[in-house]
């Protein structure tokens, strides 16, 4: 699930990046701040669109940790539960596929899954506004979340070899 969700992670900076760069090169070397909003769109319907365990867990937790969050940034961390818990009631809401996910044992009640089309609208929204937000309200998100954004989308930018690029970024 590690490997899945860091791979994720990776295909998702990388398509981020290269849309950010493709709407900055049409508008004339200019970034405008809907720009993160759609390459964050963009790269969360690709990579976490699809449904699946690890995209149905990340997609709500990626969802309270900004979009929830930056409605009362004063909030304490200690809330996060909470706020992961209302996300996944939003999450809730997303119509249903038809068919469970198990249907091979009548006596085991395995909860329907989300309908493919609306999940991946879900993720794509919420990472287009995680984007967003780290890139126009970063103090609205939540500290750890901050650092890693910073870490994956910013420093990243500044490296003079692998073992900068790889291991020791500032």
């Amino acid at each position: 699930a590690t490997r899945h969700h860091a791979t994720n992670l990776a295909k998702f900076v990388t398509l981020y990046k290269i849309f950010l760069l493709i709407q900055k090169k049409a508008n004339a070397g200019k970034q405008r701040s809907l720009d993160t909003f759609i390459a964050g769109l963009l790269g969360g319907y690709i990579v976490f669109g699809e449904r699946n365990a690890i995209n149905e867990q990340v997609c709500p937790r990626c969802h309270s940790r900004t979009v929830l969050r930056s409605i009362d940034p004063g909030w304490p961390d200690l809330l996060q539960i909470v706020l992961y818990v209302c996300s996944r009631v939003v999450a809730s809401f997303i119509p249903r596929a038809q068919s469970p996910y198990n249907l091979s044992s009548p006596t085991t009640v395995k909860p329907v899954p989300p309908d493919s089309r609306y999940f991946s609208a879900f993720a794509a929204l919420s990472w287009g506004l995680v984007m967003w937000l780290f890139q126009n309200r970063r103090a609205t998100l939540q500290p750890g979340l901050a650092s890693s954004m910073q870490y994956l989308y910013v420093s990243s930018e500044t490296w003079n070899g692998l073992k900068t690029l790889l291991w020791h970024n500032t």
